[in-house]
C-alpha cells in the first residue's frame, strides 16, 4: 500500500478540515506544519519515506502563508539529496474569496514540487459549471490543478461547504489511486 502524506499549514482550521477530507479520501497521514513553520524530525522523516506528499495551505494574500514558506525553504534539505525525487505531489488551498488568487498558492505548490523533481497530480474532477450547479456542488470552485475551497472569512471550521469537504475528499482518492499506478 502506498504512503501518503498530507503536509500543511493552517492559520484557523478551515485548511486542517480540508486536510483531513483529503487524507480521508487518500489514507494518508497528516503532517502539521506548526504555528512557527516547524516540522518535528519524525515529520521529516514521514516525508522521505512518503509516496506522495500532498501540500495545504491557506491562501494568505495570493500565496501560502509565512509558515508553509518556511517548510518550503526547509526543504532545500531533501532537495539537496534529491529525497522527494519521483514522488507523486499534489496541493489544496483555501480562502475566503470565490477566486482570492488561489490558483497563485497551487501554481506555488507545483513549482516547489518541480524543484523537486516530483509528478504533479490534479484533481481529474470536472467542475460544476451549469446553470443547474449548486455553492455546495463537487468542484464548484473549478479547480483543475489541486482541490479549491471557498470559506466566508466570518465562518466558523463547522460551517465549511460539504461540497468542498467532498472536492478534497475525492481529490485524496485521486492521488491515492495515482499513486497506487506510478508505484506498480
Amino acid at each position: 500500500m502506498s504512503k501518503i502524506a498530507i503536509v500543511f499549514h493552517s492559520g484557523y482550521g478551515h485548511t486542517r478540515k480540508m486536510a483531513e477530507s483529503v487524507a480521508a479520501g487518500a489514507g494518508g497521514e497528516l503532517v502539521s506544519i506548526d504555528a512557527e513553520g516547524n516540522l518535528t524530525p519524525e515529520q521529516w522523516a514521514t516525508l522521505n519515506a512518503a509516496d506522495a506528499i500532498v501540500f495545504g495551505s491557506p491562501t494568505y494574500m495570493g500565496s501560502v502563508s509565512w509558515q508553509f514558506k518556511k517548510f518550503a525553504d526547509a526543504s532545500s534539505k531533501p532537495w539537496f539529496t534529491q529525497a522527494w525525487k519521483d514522488k507523486i505531489a499534489a496541493g489544496f488551498t483555501n480562502s475566503a474569496s470565490m477566486n482570492g488568487d488561489k490558483l497563485s498558492t497551487l501554481h506555488y505548490f507545483f513549482t516547489l514540487s518541480q524543484q523537486h523533481g516530483m509528478v504533479w497530480v490534479g484533481t481529474g474532477l470536472m467542475p460544476s459549471n451549469s446553470k443547474a450547479a449548486t455553492r455546495n456542488d463537487i468542484n464548484y470552485v473549478a479547480s483543475f490543478s489541486g482541490a479549491m475551497a471557498s470559506t466566508p472569512s466570518d465562518a466558523s471550521v463547522d460551517e465549511m461547504l460539504p461540497g468542498d469537504l467532498e472536492t478534497a475528499r475525492l481529490f485524496g482518492e485521486r492521488v491515492a489511486a495515482v499513486t497506487a499506478r506510478f508505484n506498480k
